[in-house]
């Protein structure tokens, strides 16, 4: 660079260009201490960008089989669903059936009461009024409405 004196003459640039040579030799020292130095960060950095992108892809893969077995646990679980909620439909629709023949069941023995006069009040001057009570149908169990509930309907 430029000399301390700031007169150039020739005895004294000898002298000057030997410090001058020896800066300039410090000065490509450091720069090549600097590029090394560059050099090896920007190799560590590469390295640590190159693992950072490898734990990513670990991580892709993981989250992916994660993935995938929460929606083959979504899928059974919708398979179950749609079997209970089709066997409920079918147990509801057998209540139905069931409870329309335990209501059949209990108007033919309302008519059967009525027709055998269990209800009508009893004829002194009948003779059938004994027969009344051997009459099976006249039995205290039939007078009874039958009666079913949802723990009778396991099978």
């Amino acid at each position: 660079m430029a000399s301390s004196s700031g007169t150039s003459s020739g005895s004294s640039t000898l002298p000057n260009s030997g410090s001058e040579e020896d800066l300039q030799l410090m000065m490509d020292q450091r720069k090549r201490k600097r590029m090394i130095s560059n050099r090896e960060s920007a190799r560590r950095s590469r390295m640590r960008k190159q693992k950072h992108l490898d734990d990513l892809a670990v991580q892709v893969g993981q989250l992916r089989n994660e993935n995938h077995q929460i929606v083959t646990s979504v899928n059974l679980t919708t398979q179950r669903y749609l079997a209970v909620e089709s066997e409920n439909s079918v147990l509801r629709a057998q209540l139905n059936e069931l409870n329309n023949r335990l209501d059949s069941l209990n108007e033919i023995i309302n008519f059967l009461n009525v027709s055998n006069g269990v209800f009508e009040p009893l004829d002194d001057n009948n003779n059938n009024n004994n027969n009344n009570y051997f009459n099976p149908l006249n039995m205290a169990y039939l007078n009874q409405p039958i009666m079913a509930s949802a723990d009778m309907m396991h099978y």
